[in-house]
């Protein structure tokens, strides 16, 4: 399944590449998992920043407040940057905490793989079923089967964070999930991968 053209993904990235060379921030969403995957581009952009950055963005853009997410929205053309900030916004968990644990992935500053997923698992609970939610599992088991991906340290931070009900739920989703077509994952191949995810071991 194609999601979005490559007219549409590659004007994204070229906004990206834009906001990296103005803006301090960390990239979440779909475009933090594909510099991790390098399976699905992304449409719109996620960012966390500071407050001083979001006034620096609002000299640029037209900014609204989403009340209801928590989070600035800002939309260039087709295109929108959503901006989640700390003490105010919770893509998964609180935002001052995803700092904590970044890393750098070709000049971006990222969540760690695992917190990324805990992000990611976030917004596929919440769209499950829709052609998001089908993009948000693709992005998740594309994370979730990486060879650095570290099951001690998801489960660490699902507790520590208590999200565990939440964790569930997104294990028994996958477990319903028979192939994946986008990622070539068969029904074979698929039930051999979930048999090397930490959701289905017993420690």
């Amino acid at each position: 399944m194609t999601y979005y053209t490559d007219i549409i993904t590659g004007k994204s990235w070229e906004l990206l590449k834009k906001l990296k060379k103005s803006y301090e921030f960390i990239l979440i969403g779909g475009w933090a998992v594909y510099l991790y995957t390098r399976v699905l581009k992304s449409k719109d952009i996620d960012v966390v920043v500071e407050y001083e950055q979001l006034e620096r963005l609002k000299q640029e853009f037209e900014l609204s407040k989403n009340e209801r997410l928590k989070k600035y929205e800002a939309r260039v053309e087709e295109l929108q940057i959503d901006i989640y900030l700390p003490f105010y916004s919770n893509p998964g968990i609180p935002a001052e905490k995803i700092e904590e644990y970044t890393v750098l992935v070709e000049g971006f500053r990222l969540p760690a793989v695992e917190l990324l997923a805990i992000l990611k698992q976030k917004a596929f609970v919440e769209r499950v079923r829709s052609t998001k939610g089908r993009k948000d599992l693709v992005d998740l088991v594309s994370l979730f089967r990486l060879p650095g991906f570290k099951w001690s340290k998801y489960k660490a931070m699902v507790e520590k964070y208590q999200l565990t009900e939440q964790a569930q739920k997104v294990s028994g989703l996958i477990d319903e999930t028979k192939e994946i077509n986008e990622l070539d994952l068969n029904v074979h191949k698929f039930l051999r991968i979930k048999k090397q995810f930490g959701f289905f071991k017993v420690d």
